[in-house]
């Protein structure tokens, strides 16, 4: 996990061509309250409506939550639908000069109702789709054709979205794809659903699903080894550089011309919503072509990026920071939170990648108590991730004498990793954590107490490069020090426990002699 965060930081903003059906989503939100009394169908009072890019806009929206520099290419109708398409792509940073009009045809339009069950869990009831599917004429699939080719070495990657719309023609897509190749460009189809994948012949890779994959190559696909051996059968009839067959729940699996290849599961979750999943696995994995990163790794991402989809209702951008976020999250879910220093670092780095603010602070924490929780939490509301330094037995020992620490260094730092405020715990041996706060560069330097700021160790470290350097408050009467002596006090005066021996019974039960 360490490692697909390192590549994910890499991505960059490759430069990214989109080509495909463009369409205009409409939802009408409401509470499905009961039956009409006029006829059997659900009565949706409605209290919102919104429009949202979908189909190949969709992708190109998806693209720019993942800061790629994207340009559009299709066709819309000459309508109000088809302006403001154009409007919400340029909206989105969105180039859409390769956008045509046809005044022959309407926009599609696709129209979703979506309902409440006493207010919540919005699911959608009545999908309305306004559309001509006729191929594109040919007069404009020849303008496009042309001013699709006249750029074609401008990007990093080309993205087709073909929804079955009619813009993606045959011949439009063998000019697209043959003229990518010339130029070295690659590029990824997301398919229709049919038996005939001839037009995409020649392409980089696609994406087709686990049921189109099987209409595309007539086998059934129930096991990793069904995905493997569909992946390569597109790779070989269609000449691609690589099979990939996303499997839903199953992950994705990815296929090599050898033969060779492998299944990546994703994470199991609770599906909320597959609408636009196919279009965020695109945009991923195309993003990641484009920067040149691995297709495996391509692979791993689209199902991080893919799985985050599902979660959201209807179509919705992914940003990076939400993936960093996922990718960061899982890792500390397989690593734990108490990590070496060397670790942490690389840890840290990734946070600030992902726009985030590290706090910093640090102490023997010898039996953990509720002052030390309440400004933990404190601590943690000044940034993004909370790290905490915890003095090792050797560290405490000289600081506070030979009878502590009471608790062992591992129990402490277990103890503060179950804290939910508490990101990272590291353990060090020095007597104060300068060299933490050297190496770590915190935004907020943390201490709780009664000390001034200026007093903090690491102080003049942080605000060299701007941070903040802050102390939280105390719970008044609380300390590791005052337990200690209560507890002692408390022990002193607990009578030693004893028997007076004419009440002791002798092992055979009789009572003693007197």
């Amino acid at each position: 996990m360490s490692d697909l965060i390192s590549v994910f930081a890499r991505l960059g903003k490759p430069r990214v061509l989109v080509l495909g059906d463009l369409i205009l989503d409409r939802y009408t939100w409401g509470n499905a309250e009961r039956v009409s009394q006029e006829a059997p169908v659900i009565l949706l009072r409605s209290d919102k409506r919104e429009v949202r890019l979908g189909g190949a806009a969709n992708v190109c929206h998806m693209l720019r939550g993942l800061e790629a520099e994207v340009t559009c290419a299709g066709v819309v109708g000459a309508d109000d639908e088809g302006r403001l398409v154009r409007r919400l792509l340029r909206e989105q940073g969105v180039d859409e000069s390769l956008v045509l009009y046809d005044d022959t045809r309407p926009t599609t339009v696709k129209e979703r109702f979506m309902g409440r069950a006493q207010g919540r869990h919005p699911h959608q009831i009545l999908r309305v789709d306004t559309e001509v599917r006729d191929p594109l004429r040919a007069d404009l699939t020849h303008e496009l054709s042309e001013r699709l080719l006249a750029v074609l070495d401008q990007f990093d990657v080309v993205l087709i979205s073909d929804y079955d719309k009619g813009v993606c023609t045959p011949r439009l897509l063998r000019l697209l794809i043959d003229g990518a190749r010339s130029v070295g460009k690659p590029v990824i189809v997301d398919p229709i659903r049919g038996s005939d994948y001839s037009r995409y012949r020649g392409a980089t890779t696609m994406t087709p699903n686990r049921l189109e994959a099987e209409l595309a190559t007539g086998m059934k696909i129930e096991t990793a080894d069904d995905a493997l051996r569909a992946g390569w059968k597109l790779c070989r009839e269609l000449k691609l550089d690589l099979g990939i067959v996303t499997l839903d729940r199953d992950g994705m699996a990815l296929v090599h011309p050898s033969g060779q290849g492998d299944v990546y599961p994703t994470q199991a979750r609770a599906v909320y919503d597959i609408t636009g999943a196919g279009d965020m696995v695109l945009a991923m994995i195309g993003v990641c072509l484009g920067a040149g990163i691995e297709p495996a790794d391509a692979i791993r991402l689209g199902n991080i990026a893919g799985g985050l989809e599902v979660e959201k209702v209807g179509c919705a951008a992914i940003p990076r920071t939400e993936i960093m976020g996922r990718l960061l999250a899982e890792r500390t879910a397989a690593t734990g939170k108490v990590v070496p220093l060397e670790q942490l670092e690389t840890f840290v780095a990734s946070h600030r990648a992902a726009g985030e603010k590290v706090v910093f602070t640090n102490g023997c924490f010898d039996l953990l108590h509720v002052g030390h929780v309440t400004y933990l939490q404190e601590a943690a509301a000044l940034g993004h991730i909370l790290i905490v330094g915890v003095n090792s037995d050797a560290s405490v020992k000289r600081l506070k004498g030979p009878t502590r620490p009471v608790i062992g260094e591992h129990d402490r730092a277990a103890m503060l990793a179950a804290l939910a405020c508490v990101r990272y715990v590291v353990t060090f041996d020095e007597d104060t954590p300068l060299e933490l706060v050297k190496r770590l560069r915190p935004d907020v330097l943390v201490k709780g107490g009664t000390y001034v700021p200026e007093e903090i160790v690491g102080y003049d470290v942080v605000t060299s490069y701007g941070g903040r350097v802050t102390v939280c408050g105390v719970v008044e009467g609380i300390s590791t020090s005052n337990i200690l002596a209560s507890l002692a006090k408390n022990s002193a005066n607990v009578p030693s426990p004893h028997f007076a021996k004419a009440n002791v019974p002798t092992a055979r039960g009789d009572k003693p002699r007197g």
